[in-house]
């Protein structure tokens, strides 16, 4: 008989415990949407929600940045842009373009500065700066190109996490070599 009490006390306990938890909910969940906008918000990440989204906005910020340093592609100009495929290994998908453009100095500077400095966050790495020198032509009073700098960089952004990749990662990773389910499995 005293085993039973203390049976069923037991399971009083734990269902005014869950009782509590269930009042909370409604706070929780306003607290939850507050986060959330909150980092809506932040320009940490891009806001697309692909990779090729994001690809094809970090390519249009490219353009537009060049666009406002040079209007009309006077002095500088995208000689190439290209996506990088980045292998997903990490929580938060990095994007990469690889990019070379031909720009005056301060054309480069504003260029950079730019990308740089706005929003959404973006990052300028393995940043690879030539002269491109003039050559003198017999006959000619000075140098036959102007000059100028052949830039070359990758430009990458973070997507936003996925809040269902997050548990897969906590396991253990994602095997992109394991059949469909397989992570279900563990």
């Amino acid at each position: 008989m005293m085993e039973a009490d203390d049976t069923l006390h037991g399971l009083q306990e734990r269902e005014l415990r869950q009782r509590m938890e269930l009042q909370q909910a409604p706070q929780v969940a306003q607290l939850l949407q507050r986060v959330r906008q909150q980092q809506s918000s932040r320009p940490g990440f891009l806001p697309e929600a692909t990779a090729e989204l994001a690809t094809a906005g970090l390519v249009q910020r490219l353009e537009t940045v060049v666009q406002q340093a040079s209007p009309g592609n006077r002095s500088c100009g995208i000689v190439n842009r290209s996506p990088l495929a980045e292998p997903r290994r990490d929580r938060y998908a990095r994007v990469v373009v690889q990019v070379r453009l031909r720009c005056g100095a301060p054309e480069t500077a504003a260029v950079l500065h730019s990308l740089e400095s706005g929003s959404p966050r973006l990052f300028v790495g393995n940043l690879n700066l030539l002269s491109t020198r003039g050559y003198f032509v017999p006959g000619s009073a000075g140098p036959a190109n102007d000059g100028g700098l052949d830039v070359s960089f990758d430009l990458y952004g973070y997507l936003r996490p996925n809040p269902s990749a997050a548990p897969a990662n906590a396991r253990g990773g994602n095997n992109a070599n394991a059949p469909a389910g397989a992570a279900d499995a563990l």
